[in-house]
């Protein structure tokens, strides 16, 4: 079964300086028919304005990551880690007992567009961690690449939840097929691009829910690559 949830369907905050889409329910857009799905709690889809960003905040129990479409996001916090990510970076933070940071657009020219995930940890109180590794584009070109994972396997961040969040870039015709282990459901969502998802067709935005699916076939649709 496939659920879709479109990108017009989503929440949507715009503060001037933000411009941010909600596929789950996140600060002050609240729909209580989306409040995430298994663990993932939170996918916002953000673009930030030149010379700004997120102020010093808090966050706890909850794994981050941040991955950068385009434009570079400045990422510094409580644990002394300071570093800018850019477009093939993903960036990952176990919040745990408390972590605090701060999310910036450091270019003077050039919006800042990233994907925000929030994974509910297997255990609360843990101790805070962060972690960085670059995905380059060929690396995911016509294959599912692996960038995070409870066991760190094949080089992906490691994050405490038994998820595996992959990434893939298609160009036009090229496809991946995924097949589920018996009881595993799959979010699939359209950073950008086109894709057919089983050959029902998906825009940039576009998310869907999988599940009692054998196989998960990804087909790029668009002129571009899609990811």
């Amino acid at each position: 079964m496939i659920r879709l949830r479109r990108a017009s369907e989503r929440g949507h905050t715009n503060l001037g300086w933000l411009d941010s889409r909600h596929t789950f329910s996140f600060g002050d857009y609240h729909d209580p028919d989306q409040m995430g799905f298994g663990h993932l709690r939170v996918l916002n889809e953000d673009r930030v304005e030149p010379k700004e960003g997120f102020g010093t905040h808090g966050h706890r129990d909850m794994e981050i990551l941040s991955v950068v479409l385009s434009g570079s996001l400045e990422h510094k916090d409580s644990l002394g880690t300071g570093s800018v990510i850019r477009p093939g970076d993903v960036q990952w933070m176990s919040a745990g007992t408390g972590v605090t940071h701060s999310e910036f657009n450091p270019s003077s020219r050039a919006p800042v567009h990233f994907l925000q995930i929030w994974i509910v940890p297997d255990r609360t109180r843990l101790r805070p961690e962060y972690g960085q590794k670059s995905f380059p584009p060929e690396e995911r070109q016509g294959r599912l690449c692996l960038v995070a994972s409870r066991d760190g396997r094949e080089g992906s961040l490691t994050i405490h939840q038994d998820a595996s969040v992959y990434s893939t870039v298609l160009d036009k015709g090229r496809k991946v097929v995924h097949h589920p282990a018996a009881g595993r459901r799959a979010w699939v969502q359209v950073a950008l691009g086109a894709v057919a998802l089983n050959g029902e067709a998906l825009e940039a935005g576009d998310g869907a829910a999988v599940s009692d699916e054998k196989s998960i076939t990804l087909s790029g649709r668009g002129e571009g690559s899609s990811e």
